[in-house]
């Protein structure tokens, strides 16, 4: 499933990038995450409780920053599996000056499996963009204070 869109968060783009690395920020912005913890140079450990329709569940997964080139972009790879089945992803990063602060611009590519996937695949874009609008409305929350 592939995944793109664009976000405008309030800030000049040096602030944005360190809240898009700070595991505490990102931890307060991700719906249901338990635990986000570095665990090495641009690597993380979560714990996150999703919920997707009927089928929820607790998700263990790794994200490995790449290719970092501050403050303008960095590829991100992210892996999890729970009781739901799992999902693996990489996403390619780009934040740019905009009107008022920095437009962060992503392109995902998402692979879910187990029965995560039995929800359908058009409905999993509906609740991707639906965490998402979510993910960058909180973190405009942490980039202001």
């Amino acid at each position: 499933m592939k995944i793109e869109g664009s976000y405008d968060l309030p800030g000049p783009r040096a602030k944005v990038w360190a809240a898009l690395l700070d595991p505490a920020r990102l931890g307060a912005a991700m719906a249901g995450c338990e635990k986000l913890e570095a665990v090495g140079e641009g690597e993380y450990r979560a714990t996150l409780k999703v919920g997707v329709g009927a089928v929820k569940g607790t998700f263990e997964g790794r994200v490995t920053l790449s290719d970092l080139e501050p403050p303008t972009r960095y590829r991100m790879a992210v892996e999890g599996s729970g009781g739901p089945g799992f999902v693996r992803g990489v996403a390619a990063m780009e934040l740019a000056d905009a009107e008022g602060g920095t437009r962060v611009s992503y392109s995902a590519d998402v692979q879910v499996g187990g029965l995560i996937a039995s929800v359908g695949q058009r409905m999993l874009g509906g609740i991707a963009k639906m965490l998402l609008d979510d993910f960058f409305s909180r973190m405009s929350e942490q980039v202001r204070e």
